[in-house]
């Protein structure tokens, strides 16, 4: 292993304390999640280390991108961590990326910071090229803006 990191990043200050950021990423998930005019369906979200995740994205042309994974860790106020390397029950799935979702004070606010890490050079350059920096930036958007209304 090289140890270099095929890393892809985001990050937003977000206005609002950081109790009231996480509150928003948890409670209304589906809410920034995907970018507009995508939504998001959490068809099932175990909010625990362990725990299933199965998110749809609906297009706007009626397009359906299911995503299924596990919940890695779950730090309330801090992170959480998820992965589709496997699906319910451990099975091992084709591997894209592991994301990282991570919030932390920054003077009267919190900074947002996600990512999503690959296992190879070429994962990470799809995952640009199919606009990561579009999509996960509006959907961080869309988190400021649900939690600087809260």
């Amino acid at each position: 292993m090289t140890g270099e990191r095929y890393e892809l990043a985001i990050e937003r200050y977000i206005d609002a304390p950081l109790e009231t950021v996480w509150r928003t990423m948890i409670d209304r998930f589906e809410e920034w999640f995907c970018p507009k005019p995508w939504r998001a369906e959490a068809r099932m979200l175990e909010w625990r280390a362990g725990g299933r995740s199965h998110i749809v994205m609906h297009g706007p042309n009626g397009e359906e991108m299911p995503n299924e994974g596990i919940v890695l860790a779950f730090e309330p106020n801090r992170r959480f961590v998820v992965t589709d390397a496997f699906t319910g029950d451990w099975l091992p799935a084709g591997p894209m990326m592991v994301g990282l979702f991570e919030v932390q004070p920054d003077g009267d606010g919190t900074r947002y910071h996600a990512s999503a890490r690959h296992w190879t050079r070429e994962a990470m350059e799809q995952h640009r090229a199919m606009g990561f920096e579009e999509g996960w930036g509006a959907a961080a958007d869309q988190l400021k803006a649900l939690a600087e209304q809260d």
